[in-house]
């Protein structure tokens, strides 16, 4: 079914209404996720999602979604949503520590801000 997925919003769908049932397949689901998704769209939806759910329990999940965010979002269109969602919407104001401790937030980072901290 969801190999039929053209561009992630199955997936996405899928995980949302199936949660608490599909733990044992959540890195399947988001392999899939990863590779349907071509904008980084529904991979940054499913990032937030789980993060909102439970951020400990799902991390690991989380940060593989946001790695691939940082390469699929090229525009930048969804990495202020994601960086406000994981990192509350003052994360600008934390800037500079939360890119000493957190890889993928120095990442983002540089990407919406390209001038620097």
């Amino acid at each position: 079914m969801l190999e039929n997925d053209s561009n992630g919003l199955l997936t996405y769908e899928y995980i949302a209404n199936n949660m608490g049932s599909i733990d044992e397949d959540m890195s399947a689901l988001v392999d899939n996720m990863i590779l349907k998704d071509r904008t980084g769209q529904f991979v940054v939806s499913t990032a937030r999602y789980l993060n909102a759910i439970d951020r400990e329990k799902y991390a690991a999940s989380i940060d593989l979604l946001v790695k691939a965010a940082i390469a699929k979002d090229r525009d930048h269109v969804y990495l202020g949503t994601l960086a406000s969602s994981l990192w509350g919407p003052d994360y600008k104001e934390h800037a500079e520590q939360l890119s000493e401790t957190d890889d993928n937030f120095r990442r983002i980072y540089k990407r919406l801000y390209p001038v620097g901290i």
